[in-house]
């Protein structure tokens, strides 16, 4: 299977953990449509750990938790697909998975088989209670030729918590997604947390084998099972805009059945998406924040070449006390007065346009936690 565009969709497990059953499954497809977050690109819907049964059945098949799940999985799967949208399950490359239900080592075939009848489209694969005496390379490695082999397409989200240095072979393995972090809780260090993790790397990223920087917690606000202290709006944005601008799967997190209008206008933000799913794929560089004399890493500015011509460019303030003035030129990301061409700077959350004044982009006093996305547009 090919991805070509980061996966945009759903998980269950920020919000609900244990807590999910069939009806939450239907609600949750249901909201998807209505709320048109499918139509803008989430169609993924993910059920995440602690949906089986504790123990396989006779022949050594996984079995759905019968009081959570009655009618089975192929059952839900078929709904969701009704709907328009792609069925996703978890499971793990250890015996257990990490909420201690029955994972996938040495059944990698088996479990293949069955996700492929019930119409799964996505698994989640995490790393808990692996054996010490197999690579991580190869756990994932076998799941992959399994899925490949199991007569469905289903894209394979390795989510190995960059353990192992994953960055460095997690491209061999088959994996179209592999997650960089831990897991992500609702409030601001943990953003912090995760993108510092991603500006060491540099934002690794392959095509086919998306970086994955966990989950969004947009709209959570003090609310869920990953809840702790909540964030404000700016901060949201400021954490949607890194994953977007990072190329980031972007898999919303919060009970969307119970969004407010802040949440949709951050999760539905088409301009935003756009440049996640840029289709040339191009990984973002880092202008300013880690060797810069006048910049921290805790105010980077990242550049991404889109494939018209644009330009996204990030400016983010992960400290906690105010920024200075930042800014970039032209010619620091390939334009300037030279290139003779009408360039037009967009800011991607207000709307607002404007020109670069002397050939520079200046961000006046960004404050702590807050970001500005722009789209440079050029004709």
């Amino acid at each position: 299977m090919v991805v070509y565009k980061a996966p945009l969709g759903y998980n269950t497990w920020n919000t609900f953990g244990d807590e999910i059953n069939e009806q939450l499954i239907i609600e949750i497809a249901d909201t998807l449509v209505s709320s048109g977050l499918r139509d803008v690109g989430y169609d993924y819907l993910v059920i995440d750990d602690c949906w089986s049964e504790k123990v396989r059945d006779e022949n050594g098949c996984l079995v759905p938790d019968k009081e959570k799940f009655p009618h089975g999985m192929k059952y839900v799967a078929d709904y969701v697909h009704a709907k328009g949208l792609k069925f996703g399950i978890y499971s793990c490359a250890g015996a257990l998975t990490c909420a201690g239900y029955p994972g996938s080592f040495r059944h990698e075939y088996q479990d293949a088989k069955t996700f492929a009848e019930w119409g799964v489209d996505f698994l989640k694969y995490d790393y808990c209670y692996r054996s010490k005496s197999v690579t991580g390379p190869d756990l994932y490695r076998k799941m992959a030729l399994a899925l490949k082999n199991s007569g469905r397409d289903i894209l394979f989200s390795a989510c190995s918590w960059g353990h192992d240095e994953t960055h460095k072979w997690i491209d061999t393995t088959g994996a179209n997604m592999w997650r960089l972090t831990g897991d992500i809780k609702d409030s601001w260090n943990h953003i912090k947390s995760l993108a510092m993790q991603a500006i060491d790397v540099d934002a690794v990223n392959y095509i086919n084998c998306f970086t994955d920087l966990d989950m969004l917690i947009v709209g959570m606000n003090g609310k869920g099972f990953c809840a702790l202290d909540g964030c404000s709006f700016d901060e949201y944005v400021s954490h949607f805009s890194f994953w977007a601008l990072m190329g980031s799967p972007l898999m919303i997190g919060c009970d969307i059945r119970e969004m407010d209008e802040n949440t949709m206008k951050i999760l539905g933000n088409k301009d935003v998406l756009a440049i996640n799913q840029d289709a040339d794929l191009r990984r973002p560089f880092l202008l300013c924040g880690v060797d810069s004399q006048s910049l921290s890493a805790e105010k980077p500015i990242y550049a991404k070449v889109l494939e018209n011509g644009d330009v996204a460019l990030g400016f983010f303030n992960f400290s906690d006390k105010r920024s200075g003035h930042m800014f970039v030129t032209l010619d620091m990301i390939g334009l300037d007065a030279d290139t003779r061409l009408d360039i037009t700077v967009q800011d991607l959350w207000s709307g607002e346009e404007f020109k670069p004044d002397n050939d520079t982009i200046l961000v006046k006093r960004l404050e702590p936690h807050c970001c500005k996305l722009f789209r440079v547009k050029v004709q």
